[in-house]
């Protein structure tokens, strides 16, 4: 059994945000593409944002029951956005320059390629702690 005081706070290993290039169309002056900082999640930050995206579904044949269910591809949208340290997807003026008002709407249009937008949602999942992506698990089940 480990001693006690190693649970203590003060033991605990600070997380270190990351950075990570999500598109080739935002560069510096030399053309290299621009990295934006992650920080992690913590469990109970994670937690609020699956809840919010949670929404009852009827169960087929019997009325007035529902079950929850996620709405998955929303989930990992708000995932991203929050741990995006840099840019400051709450800019107004950055938002305004790209005509909208959400992180999550900004983030879409920072990184409009959908090919770069998985690869980094998937990366976001793996940094989060996450083993296996989504997809994975959705390609897993299938099976």
């Amino acid at each position: 059994m480990p001693d006690f005081n190693r649970f203590m706070k003060q033991n605990k290993v600070k997380k270190e945000n990351k950075k990570y290039a999500p598109t080739k169309s935002l560069t510096d002056e030399k053309g290299k593409p621009l990295e934006f900082e992650f920080r992690q999640l913590t469990s109970k930050e994670n937690e609020k944002l699956r809840e919010s995206c949670m929404y009852d579904v009827q169960v087929t044949g019997k009325p007035g029951l529902y079950r929850s269910k996620l709405n998955s591809s929303k989930y990992v949208a708000m995932m991203v956005a929050e741990s995006v340290v840099c840019p400051d997807l709450l800019n107004k003026e950055l938002q305004d320059s790209y005509g909208v008002k959400d992180p999550v709407d900004l983030l879409y249009a920072l990184v409009d390629n959908p090919g770069e937008y998985s690869e980094l949602a998937d990366w976001v999942n793996e940094f989060q702690g996450f083993s296996k992506t989504l997809n994975d698990k959705v390609e897993e089940a299938k099976n």
